[in-house]
């Protein structure tokens, strides 16, 4: 019960932190991105806070002898960046530039009352059903680099 209860917690200030940085706002996002135009840096600021936590997170945690809420930690094995790895980034990071949205802010925007979250979750569903159909039929043996 405990373990449910921290990720509710974690999740809601997860969103929020997204609503009160305007991260959910996609022109915000976009902004960003317009270096001749309007630029605005909040973004860098937000992702030097994630960084910074994530670094504690990773650095410092798993020291501790075990978690809260279970048995042991579940950390990433993989160690290797494949083919398929950079080129799902580079196919996340188009999609967040052109529409100003990624995963967590999609959602958290739905409060917002943004129709354009909608059509987003949408196309990120279909996205990722299509990925699957392609690593499941079609996708070259994995390559290393």
């Amino acid at each position: 019960m405990g373990k449910i209860f921290s990720a509710l917690f974690v999740g809601l200030v997860f969103g929020f932190g997204l609503g009160l940085s305007q991260m959910v706002n996609p022109q915000k996002i976009i902004s960003f991105f317009d270096f001749a135009g309007s630029w605005d840096p909040s973004l860098a600021f937000v992702m030097i806070g994630a960084v910074a936590v994530g670094f504690v997170s990773f650095k410092y945690i798993p020291k501790l002898r075990k978690p809260i809420f279970t048995e042991s930690f579940q950390l990433p094995e993989k160690k290797n960046v494949e083919f398929k790895l950079i080129s799902g980034a580079v196919i996340f990071g188009i999609g967040w530039g052109i529409s100003g949205f990624c995963p967590g802010p999609a959602i958290s925007s739905i409060s917002y009352g943004y129709h354009e979250s909608w059509v987003f979750i949408a196309a990120m569903i279909f996205g990722a059903g299509f990925g699957k159909i392609m690593n499941n039929y079609f996708w070259i043996k994995e390559k290393t680099l």
